[in-house]
Order: structure tokens, then C-alpha cells, then sequence
């Protein structure tokens, strides 16, 4: 909601913003915040509709009431969209019968398994379908409204409400819901360092005996810990961190390709490349087209 209320309160963007439940009234949230809603059906014609999730939602045909009211939302709403649960709300509904979506990533299997025609995107921040908008978990429903919000007003906008918010502009829909640093889960504070330095010096030459240093072990030692605590080598998870910081750059489509690939580290174009290939099955070039075609569909 700050997306869209900061838009209005500080750049006049003529956003009226709300919450509605299917009765209206007090509703306490699963961290004990109670909300004052408005009945859905007292509201009138809704622009956009953001359905947000919680425990409820996973539970299978329990609240009728919802779908009926999301039924009539989704006829009359040309935008409908979740946050993370929220996408099973809208499959009970069938709003996302034959479409693509996305949710938080623990509960995507069980999305697809429950709505075999949905097509989940597991590995998604936030997936379009032709105007049916869903979200992974809570934080990218905020790169969701920030790719709503340039869909109306166009980037400029946008990166200025994000500066307000303090946010990343904005991650690309088709980023993956996991960083690097979080999937390699090393459990020593060493590793955890040499890795926090590696990602703050990326553009610098990064061999194993800079980072050991950075850890403060030999490099024979480093290299023995690293491999046992991330199941990786020192080289290649230093590839996935370039790989991790050059993917939003490109996908922006604001530098050319080859700066991008210097500015992280890879030296050359073509290091970058086989590593984007290994790691995202596509080209650099390849996924700047995809970001291309992915924003054109939002206008």
C-alpha cells in the first residue's frame, strides 16, 4: 500500500487507496495488527485489486465467501493481483485457471499440486499474466507495486517513490526469489565474511588467497572450509555473486552490456556469458530481450 500511498501523498498521482473484506470491519492479521475494511460490496469500481494472503489461504474451500467476491471482483477489475498466499485465494476463485503465477517459494509445490492449470513459476519474484499480477513472498509484493505504479506513470515515477521507501528499484519480475548469499548458508562467521567482502568487491581481482585473507585463515585452510560449509568452490560462488549483481543491470537495459560485465568483475563479455548461460540458461543478450519483451507486455 506505501507504494501507492506514497505516489499519491508526495507526487499527486491520482491513486484512491482502500481495504475492503468481504464484510467489512475490524480484521486482525495473523502478527495481531487489526485493520479497519470497508464491505467490498460498498466500494465502488475498483481499478486494481491486491488480494493479500496468511494461513487461511492455504486452507482448501473454507471461505466461499472470498472466491464469490473475487469472482465478481476479477469480471469487473481490469487489474487483480496477490501477495505471496494471496495466489491461492485467487486460484480457489479459478482467476488464475490457464494462467501463469507465482507465490512464496515454500508454498509453490503445493499451489501447482492443488491447481494442476495453473502454470507456477516457482523461481519468480512477481509474474504478469495479461493483467493478473502475482507476488512471491511479502517484500516483492513491493517491487509488484513498483511495477504496477511504472505501468501507470512510467520508470521515472517509480524509481522516485522507491527512493522514498528506501527500496531497491525495483527487482525485475523475473528475478529469483533466492540470492546467492543465501542458498550458499555457510554456518562459520569467516566464510560468512569473506563472502560479504567478495560482493563488496566484485569489480577486484578475487582469488582465493584475497578472500582467505578477508577470513583470516591460510588459503589452504579457506579453501577446504569453503567447500565443506557451501558445497561450492570459492571461484564459482564468486561467478554466481557477479551473476547475481550484472542480471538486474542488464535486465534494466540502461548500460551496455560489456560495461556491466567489467563493472562486476567478469573482465569480458564472454566470461559473463558462459557464466549467465550456466547459471540462468540464457545470454546476457537473451535476457535483456526477455526484460524488453516483459515490460512491453506492462503497457
Amino acid at each position: 500500500m506505501s507504494v501507492f500511498t506514497v505516489a499519491r501523498g508526495i507526487y499527486d498521482v491520482p491513486y484512491e487507496v482502500g481495504v475492503v473484506s468481504v464484510a467489512g470491519g475490524m480484521v486482525t492479521g495473523n502478527s495481531g495488527l487489526m485493520v479497519a475494511t470497508g464491505a467490498s460490496s460498498a466500494v465502488g469500481r475498483h481499478d486494481t485489486v491486491v488480494v493479500v494472503g496468511g494461513p487461511q489461504a492455504l486452507v482448501p474451500c473454507n471461505q466461499p465467501e472470498t472466491s464469490a467476491t473475487l469472482q465478481r471482483l476479477a469480471a469487473s477489475t481490469p487489474r487483480i493481483a496477490s501477495v505471496c498466499t494471496g495466489a491461492f485465494y485467487l486460484a480457489e476463485a479459478g482467476v488464475l485457471n490457464g494462467r501463469r503465477a507465482t507465490t512464496h517459494w515454500r508454498y509453490a509445490p503445493l499451489l501447482q499440486s492443488r491447481f494442476p492449470t495453473v502454470s507456477v513459476e516457482v523461481d519468480r519474484i512477481f509474474v504478469n499474466d495479461h493483467g493478473v499480477w502475482t507476488s512471491a513472498g511479502i517484500s516483492a509484493g513491493i517491487d509488484l507495486a513498483l511495477a504496477m505504479l511504472e505501468a501507470d506513470f512510467g520508470p521515472e515515477l517509480a524509481r522516485s517513490v522507491a527512493r522514498e521507501l528506501v527500496v531497491y528499484h525495483r527487482r525485475p519480475g523475473g528475478q529469483s526469489q533466492f540470492s546467492a548469499l543465501l542458498e550458499l548458508e555457510p554456518a562459520s562467521g569467516r566464510v560468512r565474511n569473506a563472502l560479504a567482502y567478495a560482493r563488496n568487491h566484485l569489480n577486484e581481482a578475487l582469488s582465493v588467497e584475497r578472500l582467505a585473507e578477508a577470513a583470516c585463515v591460510s588459503s589452504r585452510q579457506f579453501a577446504r572450509i569453503f567447500l565443506k560449509e557451501t558445497g561450492d568452490t570459492p571461484a564459482r560462488a564468486v561467478e554466481r555473486l557477479r551473476a547475481e549483481a550484472a542480471r538486474p543491470r542488464i535486465e534494466d537495459g540502461l548500460e551496455p552490456i560489456e560495461s556491466i560485465a567489467r563493472d562486476v568483475g567478469f573482465g569480458d563479455i564472454e566470461c559473463m556469458r558462459r557464466a549467465f548461460v550456466k547459471l540462468f540458461g540464457h545470454s546476457p543478450q537473451t535476457v535483456r530481450r526477455m526484460a524488453r519483451a516483459h515490460a512491453a507486455s506492462l503497457n
